[in-house]
């Protein structure tokens, strides 16, 4: 089965994401960008609530490329225990100066790195992410109302990049404002798991809240996809 990943902005949607059988809950706030920062209070509740039943993961936030903003903003997202961190990177030197400060965290605590589909991504990066030592790479969208990932990049270049995340030894998720029919399209490039949260979400709106059965019906379609390369490095993944 193709794993999914549902993002939630509180420990009650971290319950019922769980109760409905996801297999990783990220802790996001939808409302501040597309990679939003929760308050590491409301992480912490999250990570409680899960209970160490699937992996947790959170985002640092939008942040711009300085390398000491970001190092600061992973540490203290890892300190409130979550499994996985997940840090976004701009193409090319500016995204690269981001790497060598986050060497010695990325030792002791899961990293993700997330690209972003329209704002140029350099799939170059990915080698010296794997050298870093991450764990994975993300590629998402930046704008949530310039429709989904699949919708705005050539199938070809999803496909390089899974299989070029593979090469490395990252594993790689895809996300972006996907939608139920894009379970079918994507599970056979084989990701380690897809993305979301607009289309879990009452009529489809990334801000409301999460709806049981939307998860549900992501869930059977993924149930029927292969899985793709393992999401490692995580404590609860193993």
């Amino acid at each position: 089965m193709l794993r999914v990943l549902a993002s939630v902005r509180s420990a009650s949607e971290a319950k019922l994401a769980v109760a409905c059988g996801v297999d990783i809950v990220d802790a996001k706030d939808p409302a501040r960008g597309a990679l939003g920062a929760l308050a590491t209070e409301t992480i912490r509740e999250i990570v409680a609530a899960v209970g160490g039943t699937c992996p947790v993961s959170a985002t640092v936030g939008d942040l711009p490329p300085d390398p000491r903003a970001i190092l600061s903003a992973v540490e203290q997202v890892a300190e409130t225990g979550v499994d996985i961190v997940k840090v976004g990177l701009v193409a090319g030197a500016e995204g690269s100066a981001c790497l060598p400060p986050l060497v010695p965290i990325a030792r002791r605590q899961p990293l993700v790195a997330v690209l972003f589909a329209d704002q140029d991504p350099d799939l170059d990066l990915l080698p010296r992410i794997a050298g870093a030592g991450f764990a994975g790479v993300m590629l998402d969208t930046a704008d949530k109302r310039g429709g989904s990932l699949t919708a705005r990049t050539p199938f070809q270049f999803l496909a390089g990049f899974v299989a070029m995340a593979r090469r490395n030894g990252l594993f790689a998720g895809l996300a972006g404002s996907l939608q139920l029919a894009d379970v079918a399209l994507l599970g056979p490039l084989g990701p380690s798991y897809l993305g979301f949260r607009g289309a879990l979400c009452s009529e489809g709106n990334r801000l409301d809240a999460l709806d049981p059965a939307r998860l549900a019906q992501i869930l059977r379609s993924a149930n029927s996809e292969p899985i793709g390369v393992p999401v490692t490095g995580a404590r609860s993944a193993s």
